[in-house]
């Protein structure tokens, strides 16, 4: 039966809207294929009947392990589709619009998903059928994460200012607000170092900006003032914060109030290195500088020396006055160690009443070192011994003094062993002593101490005497001397200035003594007066650094011409080139005594500080060679070089230049060769007491004379 032409019609209308749809259908999946989003559809029995690519890379399978099947085989991509499942079944059963949910990628890590699904077709279209759409969010979920963990570290405990690249403050948080307490509206706009203390000077500034320059950060701790006035200790971290594809860059700068975790380490370095009585250094301490002096000592050459040093009877005091006054006690006796030494050394508390001292830079001579050390040991047991006035009571509290020495051998815990044990020794001797660990050492010490005893008496009992060293010219001739010192010791007999000058020096007594030799010295020179065969003769004398530099020296020196009324011009004064540091000073000295009439001779010359300078400055008449270039130029080019270099620099200057130390005719030859005519040594005499240098003086003289006669006949 054939269709009437109004069912054909509408048979053809149906058809159109079908292959409509169909075409709709297929430009979907198109569309859906080519996107960004992950797609698929499922019918009712949860069979997919279609997904895109986008949707199979997320879940981790093909189209064909998927495809009219419920689930895939792949456990990845299993666990990944029951996700997608229920996502889908949640929002169909809770009337949700999206939902998120995460999914896993090939290296099992997850990424976050956000999901939508349409409702499943009733009406249009097979009943059941639900389409879900689906995109990767992982990227924008962090980004939220880290801003809202950003917010979370603005918002901490730790002070954080950001700024621009020309370092201008553009945001702080309320933690550098509440430690610095300037507010970000006082600190916007103004550079970020505002906040620092003037006691960071420009230097540091700068030091920070350039760190931040080289290598994009800085850290370190400071001092910064607080808005209302005062001051903290801060630990600040500053970073660069480049900005992508751009030359711009920020700072963020990280800031820690530390003031009170400083003063805790303060505290607790304070209580493990330094005693809480006397605040003292204890025993740690003084191991660590101990072992640091002995490694340093190699280097140095430099002897050191460690002090035992226990209270005599404390205990007994203690006892009966109580703990708090033996407190007092302790500590009076640490003021008066403190000032007894010097600065380079240090004290240490390391037992109830015993206390150390560790002395640095002693010489390198064992004998004087061990000198050095009786002096301070000495000083210290003076100091201790002076009574203590305590609780309107007076105490008598002296000591005992253990002495080691030590160099690089020395190992700390030996050294304190040392002179703990020497310490006992000096106990056992009656207390208030000193007592050396090494024997050898305690002779060493015990001689330079009696000789500092006995010295100290040489000018009262008249022990010294001037001996006299003949001057020659290139003839023979006796044309002037030099006083040297000796001391005629009452049990070592005659000692020569090189056993006790130094001492001298140390104790101060060089000053009386020398204003004996110049006192002896111009004696001499005025009783010269008398022999016209002796009234030519010029005499020079030795002038030390310290006597030198006495306030009273030049006045000392004019008394004792205008007593003597000698021809200032026959006393010679020598200086050595050590003294020749602050020329001002030297030369307006020199220059009052040059007034008057007294000459100068450089001694020891070539071996100092002297300069060409020096010389055209100062009213030096003569250039004294040192004798250990004369004793070396025959052997050494380089001596010989210096030599004729002195003699050669004085005959420009119109200077007199002699040669000492001459011991041999061909040094004399050498010098005379190269223009030197003044000579002094053993060649020609050694120095010789008054009476047999006036014989042999007299005895050249008339020898000359005969001679000179001779030849005129």
């Amino acid at each position: 039966m054939s269709s009437t032409p109004a069912a054909s019609e509408t048979t053809t209308r149906f058809d159109n809207v079908a292959a409509l749809i169909e075409k709709l259908e297929h430009q979907v999946e198109d569309l859906f294929e080519l996107s960004a989003l992950g797609a698929y559809t499922t019918d009712s029995d949860g069979h997919c009947l279609s997904i895109n690519s986008q949707a199979l890379k997320w879940i981790g399978c093909n189209s064909d392990s998927i495809l009219g099947k419920k689930n895939p085989a792949l456990p990845r991509a299993l666990l990944n589709w029951e996700i997608l499942k229920r996502g889908s079944e949640l929002l169909n059963d809770q009337g949700l619009n999206e939902i998120e949910l995460s999914l896993f990628d090939e290296s099992s890590r997850q990424r976050y998903f956000l999901m939508v699904t349409t409702p499943a077709q009733t009406s249009a279209g097979p009943a059941g059928i639900r389409r879900a759409l689906f995109h990767d969010i992982t990227e924008k979920k962090r980004y939220l994460e880290r801003q809202r963990i950003s917010a979370m570290a603005f918002d901490s405990r730790m002070g954080i200012c950001v700024t621009d690249q020309d370092w201008k403050v553009l945001e702080v948080n309320a933690a550098f607000s509440k430690i610095t307490g300037y507010s970000s509206a006082d600190l916007r706009t103004n550079s970020f170092d505002v906040f620092l203390s003037t006691e960071i000077d420009v230097a540091k500034k700068q030091e920070i900006r350039q760190s931040l320059v080289a290598h994009d950060q800085w850290e370190g701790e400071i001092r910064a003032r607080m808005k209302k006035g005062g001051s903290f200790t801060g630990w600040l971290n500053i970073s660069a914060v480049p900005v992508t594809n751009s030359s711009k860059r920020y700072y963020v700068a990280c800031l820690y109030d530390i003031t009170e975790r400083k003063a805790t380490q303060e505290e607790i370095h304070r209580l493990a290195f330094f005693d809480p009585l006397t605040e003292l250094p204890n025993r740690r301490r003084l191991n660590d500088r101990l072992t640091r002096m002995l490694s340093v000592i190699p280097r140095s050459h430099l002897l050191g020396a460690l002090l035992f040093i226990d209270l005599d009877k404390f205990k007994a005091i203690n006892d009966t006055k109580g703990h708090a006054v033996g407190d007092e006690l302790l500590i009076e006796v640490a003021l008066r160690l403190q000032r007894a030494i010097r600065d380079v050394d240090m004290v240490a508390r390391v037992g109830g009443d015993e206390f150390v001292v560790l002395l640095g830079d002693l010489s390198a001579n064992i004998d004087e070192a061990s000198y050095q050390v009786n002096v301070i040991g000495t000083k210290i047991l003076r100091s201790l011994a002076i009574p203590y006035q305590l609780e309107n009571c007076v105490f008598t509290c002296s000591a005992s003094i253990g002495i080691a020495m030590f160099n690089h051998d020395g190992r700390a815990e030996e050294v304190l062993q040392h002179a703990d044990m020497a310490m006992y020794r000096a106990k056992k001797e009656g207390g208030n002593a000193l007592s050396f660990f090494d024997p050898a050492m305690k002779d060493a010490a015990s001689a330079y101490s009696n000789l500092e005893q006995d010295l100290r008496q040489v000018i009262d009992l008249n022990q010294l005497e001037l001996f006299f060293q003949p001057q020659f010219d290139v003839l023979g001739r006796v044309v002037s001397a030099e006083g040297l010192l000796r001391w005629h010791h009452a049990s070592r007999g005659l000692i020569g200035p090189n056993e006790f000058i130094s001492i001298a020096e140390e104790s101060g007594m060089i000053v009386p003594i020398g204003l004996w030799v110049i006192q002896a010295a111009c004696d001499q020179i005025k009783r010269w007066d008398s022999d016209p065969i002796l009234s030519h003769l010029q005499l020079s004398i030795n002038v030390s650094t310290r006597q030198f530099h006495d306030q009273d020296f030049v006045k000392k020196i004019a008394e004792i011409i205008n007593k003597t009324g000698i021809n200032p011009a026959r006393l010679k004064l020598e200086l050595t080139e050590s003294m020749m540091h602050n020329l001002d000073e030297i030369r307006s000295k020199m220059q009052k005594i040059s007034e008057l009439g007294v000459r100068f001779s450089l001694d020891d010359f070539g071996i100092g500080y002297s300069s060409l300078a020096s010389l055209i400055k100062l009213p030096i008449e003569e250039l004294k060679i040192d004798r250990s270039f004369v004793a070396n130029m025959l052997s050494s080019p380089s001596d010989g070089i210096v030599v004729k270099t002195i003699i050669a620099m004085a005959r420009s200057l119109s200077l007199e230049v002699i040669a000492e130390g001459l011991e041999t005719e061909n040094e004399k030859d050498f010098l005379y060769a190269n223009g030197c005519l003044l000579y002094q040594g053993y060649l020609m005499s050694p120095p010789l007491p008054q009476a047999e240098f006036e014989a042999f003086t007299i005895s050249k003289i008339q020898v000359s004379a005969k001679s000179q006669a001779t030849v005129g006949t």
